[in-house]
């Protein structure tokens, strides 16, 4: 199963951004515990409702909206 198929994004559903199908819980939200240290099974523990498909449907989506033609400056 693709991102495609498990990343939506609804105006309705927390404003917008892309969520887990089925689910509030963001792409974002894991990214940003994965990127804290949290693994992939405190992950699955803290949200049920997700699944390692919806993990990785995560992680690929976020990689493919990086290939867009766009710089991201990096301030130091």
């Amino acid at each position: 199963m693709t991102h495609e198929n498990l990343i939506v994004s609804d105006p309705k559903i927390m404003m917008g951004k892309p969520v887990i199908s089925g689910t509030r819980i963001t792409v974002e939200l894991i990214l940003e515990k994965l990127a804290a240290g949290e693994t992939e099974e405190d992950v699955l523990a803290a949200h049920p409702r997700l699944t390692k498909d919806a993990i990785r449907a995560a992680l690929a989506f976020a990689a493919e909206a990086l290939k867009a033609d766009k710089i991201y400056p990096i301030v130091q």
